[in-house]
Formats: structure tokens, C-alpha cells, sequence
């Protein structure tokens, strides 16, 4: 009955979501991988460049494209099914994991702010591992908490097969077993070592056909070999912590938890006092021993690895340890007066969901909240705009636009257009590009790039930025007008994103 009131709930809050078109990692890789299992049986994706990305994803979305057909409705449907099992499994993990009177109440309270943290909502629909990854880690962990070791390497081995970085976890619960003395018993080091066994099983199958133990040569110099700088890696480290800690207002859960930590047997009210309930609980919420541990290190190697690794600098990487932070926050915010506490929580909830709507100053992912909703729906007006043209015209334009505008499998055009890619709109990537080379320029908003950006404020934020993460802006459109003397076609605007077509006069 949870379950169903989650998904229905979560499906409500998402209608207007449902029947969009796919979205830029959507349509490079998850969708077309899972379309290459469904219709050819290809656990290695030959329609898109393959990434050695584990297949649980394409498998379960094949299955449900089987029995409900292929759409963008069914797949966000499907995706919204693993969300709502997640937020139900942070209840599991609460009632494992956290001791006290309020405990109802702080279980409610963490995952009412995991379903709607602006990640965690924009991720429930997309087509990423990412959700799966953290709906089987969290299972992982209370299997831990309940010695139930059986169940451990059930769900540590489907988080692994979701995404091959969920192996992370693996040394944490290693450790765990050491720590508790589990690891005397066979069994129980059979049942921790398991998940490693399909990785390996992967890692073989994916190097006979590809010939590479996980990705390809471009994806292993843009994802490891060109990360490991030690600056870099420190700046990332920043960013990565930021990321958990502060983005999408989790600032403000971090406070007042911090609040809670503190003050909250100081104030009038507190329960920061160790006494008895009357039920025999203690009134302060306190977390278990064995679940600090699980908290302190998933979360720590989370955070180093992702710094170590990983080329895009992605918040949906941390989804995995969403539901224990704001499980771990929550407890502490309830250490505070009960009044106190539920206006802290009040408060925090409209944050989270205001931050659903509004874009931070400075760039950011669009997947991180309804800003990738604006641009799929930016570029479906685009692609209406450019289909419905009485010519043929060739279009330059970049990634993921070139996609939208060729594969009518995403949802965008019925028909492929004529189309010519390029990397990027830097400067760069128009170097080597002649005006005979195409009829239509379609330039549109890559990052989101606000008026008052924090990081513009700095050259040496702007530097670092270009130096260690590779960014450089786009090139001024009055060059590319001047360059290739064109004339405005057609301009689309949605809370500050923007696509603009030229046409070569």
C-alpha cells in the first residue's frame, strides 16, 4: 500500500513530465542501448558509441517496452516505479538505522525531502542508472544492518549490474563485516565477495566484443586518464561536497541540522537530554552505531571516488547517498523542540520544491531540477519549427540537437532532418566550419549561463574553470552573423534558455 501511494503520488507530481521527449544522456546512450537489447538481443550497444556501462537499465527498460510498448510515457513511468521503491526503502533504512520517540516522524520527514529534492525529482523520470543504483544501495545497506547476508549480495550485485561505480560500496561493507566480526563465517564472505562476480563476468563479455575492459578509448581518456590532477581532483573534491552538502537547497536542511546537532538540548524543549521515554526510547534521535559507520563511509568514498574519476562533473553520481544524508540530517533536526523542529522541516520541504523552479547564479546541470523540462521543451518548438519548412535546408547545429533533429526515436521530428554536427559553439569548433557547409545556423543554450553569474565574477574562477574541467564559452553570436552574414529565422525563449536559427542571407 506505501508503494502504491508513493508511485501514484510521485506519478501526480510528474503528469505534466510524463509524455516529454528523451534528454541529452537519455538520447546519447541509455535509450538507444536499451532499444539495441530490446529489438536485437545486443547487450553491447552498437547504434551508439558503448561505454561499458553495466546493462540492468537496458534490461529493465527492454522488458517494459515488451509488455507496454516503447514510449517516452512508459519509460518514465517505469522509472518513476524504481523512484517511489526508493523512497519507500528509505523508510526500511530509517526504521534500521534510527533510535528514538520522534522516529516515525524523522522517517516520514527523510523521505518526503528525498522524493522532493530537486535531484532526486528530476532524476525519478529520466532514463539513468543513477535511480536504480541508489534503490539497491539502500537495500544493500539495511541487508547489512540485519545481518541478513543473503539479501546483501542479492541487491549489492543488482547495484552493481545498474552501474559499475556501485562496486564503491563494496570496501565499506567489508569493513562493516570486519568491525562486527562477521567475516569469521564462510558463508558471509561469500556473500560479500558475490557482487563482484557479475562485474567480472561483465568486464570479460564486454572486452570480447569491444575489446576494451570498460568503455572505449575516448571514454577512458575523458573519464579517467585526463581526471587525475591533483588540483583538479581537490577542486572536484569542492564541488562534490558542495553537491551533497548545499545544492538544491540542502543548505538549509544542513543547518538546521546542524541546529539540532548543537543546540538542541540547550533550548527549551530540546531533546538533547538521554533520558527514557515513556515507551523506554530514548527521546533523543540518535543514529545506530553500525548505520554511522555504513553513513561515514559510503559517503566518504562516494565523495573521493567521484573526485578521483568521472570526466562530467554530474550531482546525479551522489544520488546513491541521498537517502542516508537526508536521513542522517532529519535525525539531527529533530534533537530540537518538536515545535521548532517541524517549522524547521516546513520550511526546508518548500525550499526543496521552490527549488524544483529556481535556477541557482551560477552554471549548473539542467538535469538538476525542471530546467531540462524547459529545454526539451525549447527544442520541441525548434524542431516543430524546422520541420514544418517548406525546404530541406542543411542544418549546423551541435549535440544534443543533432540528435533531436535525426532520430525521430526521441521524440522530436517524425522524419530525419538534413543535419551537419559540431563538438560545441566555441570558437574552436566553428574554426574549420565554411558557410557552404550549411543553410541553417541553430545556436541554443548549452549550460545555463545567468546574468549575474558568480563564477563570470572572477577571471580566476574563470581560469580555473577553463584550466582543470575544460570549459570555454560559446563564441559571440555578432561573430558568427559578421563571419557567415546571416539573418535571424526564429528565436525561442523559456526562462532563460534560449535557441536561436539563422539563416545565411
Amino acid at each position: 500500500m506505501a508503494m502504491l501511494g508513493v508511485f501514484l503520488a510521485l506519478c501526480l507530481l510528474h503528469a505534466p513530465l510524463l509524455p516529454l521527449p528523451y534528454f541529452w544522456d537519455e538520447a546519447g546512450y541509455y535509450i538507444p542501448a536499451a532499444l539495441d537489447l530490446s529489438r536485437h538481443g545486443l547487450l553491447v550497444p552498437q547504434s551508439t558509441l558503448p561505454t561499458g556501462h553495466t546493462p540492468l537499465l537496458s534490461a529493465y527498460l527492454a522488458v517494459v517496452w515488451r509488455l507496454f510498448g516503447f514510449s517516452p510515457f512508459v519509460t518514465r513511468a517505469a522509472l518513476i516505479l524504481v523512484a517511489g521503491l526508493t523512497v519507500v526503502a528509505s523508510c526500511v533504512l530509517g526504521r534500521c538505522g534510527v533510535r528514538g520517540q520522534a522516529k516515525r516522524e524523522i522517517i516520514l520527514w527523510s523521505a518526503l525531502f528525498l522524493a522532493l529534492s530537486p535531484l532526486f525529482f528530476a532524476q525519478s523520470s529520466l532514463a539513468h542508472p543513477e535511480i536504480l543504483v541508489a534503490l539497491f544501495t539502500t537495500l544493500a545497506v539495511v541487508a547489512l544492518l540485519r545481518k541478513r547476508m543473503v539479501a546483501f549480495a542479492l541487491v549489492a550485485s543488482l547495484a552493481v549490474l545498474s552501474k559499475e561505480t556501485a562496486v564503491i560500496f563494496l570496501p565499506v561493507a567489508w569493513l562493516f563485516a570486519w568491525r562486527r566480526r562477521l567475516e569469521k563465517r564462510w558463508r558471509t564472505w561469500i556473500a560479500l565477495a558475490l557482487p563482484c562476480v557479475p562485474l567480472l563476468a561483465w568486464a570479460l563479455y564486454y572486452h570480447r566484443v569491444t575489446g576494451f575492459w570498460t568503455g572505449n578509448a575516448q571514454y577512458l581518456e575523458y573519464n579517467l586518464y585526463s581526471t587525475l590532477n591533483p588540483v583538479r581532483i581537490f577542486l572536484t573534491l569542492l564541488r562534490r561536497v558542495w553537491e551533497l552538502f548545499a545544492a538544491g537547497c540542502n543548505w538549509v536542511l544542513l543547518l538546521a541540522g546542524v541546529m539540532g546537532l548543537r543546540l538542541g538540548g540547550s533550548l527549551p524543549g530540546g531533546t538533547g537530554e538521554k533520558g527514557k521515554g515513556e515507551n523506554g526510547e530514548t527521546e533523543t534521535p540518535q543514529l545506530t552505531s553500525d548505520f554511522t559507520f555504513l553513513v561515514v563511509g559510503l559517503c566518504t568514498l562516494y565523495l573521493l571516488t567521484l573526485s578521483l574519476v568521472g570526466g562530467a562533473i554530474l550531482p546525479r553520481y551522489l544520488l546513491p547517498v541521498f537517502p542516508i544524508f537526508y536521513l542522517v540530517v532529519v535525525t539531527f533536526i529533530w534533537r530540537l523542540p518538536r515545535k521548532l523542529a517541524r517549522t524547521a522541516c516546513t520550511f526546508a520541504a518548500a525550499c526543496l520544491v521552490g527549488s524544483w523552479f529556481v535556477n541557482p547564479p551560477y552554471p549548473f546541470p539542467f538535469e538538476n531540477n525542471l530546467a531540462y523540462a524547459d529545454f526539451i521543451r525549447l527544442h520541441q518548438q525548434a524542431a516543430h519549427f524546422l520541420e514544418k519548412g517548406p525546404d530541406d535546408p542543411s542544418v549546423l547545429t551541435a549535440w544534443p540537437a543533432s540528435g533531436e533533429l535525426t532520430i525521430p526515436t526521441l521524440g522530436y521530428v517524425s522524419k530525419p532532418l538534413h543535419v551537419t554536427t559540431i563538438p560545441g559553439f566555441t570558437s574552436q569548433d566553428f574554426a574549420n566550419t565554411s558557410a557552404e557547409s550549411f543553410d541553417l545556423l541553430y545556436l541554443y543554450s548549452r549550460r545555463w549561463e545567468p546574468k549575474n553569474n558568480w563564477l563570470a565574477r572572477s577571471a580566476l574562477l574563470q581560469e580555473m574553470q577553463r584550466r582543470y574541467f575544460g570549459y570555454s564559452p560559446q563564441i559571440p553570436e555578432r561573430t558568427l552573423v559578421a563571419r557567415y552574414h546571416l539573418r535571424l529565422l526564429a528565436n525561442f525563449e523559456r526562462r532563460g534558455q534560449w535557441i536561436r536559427i539563422y539563416s545565411r542571407q
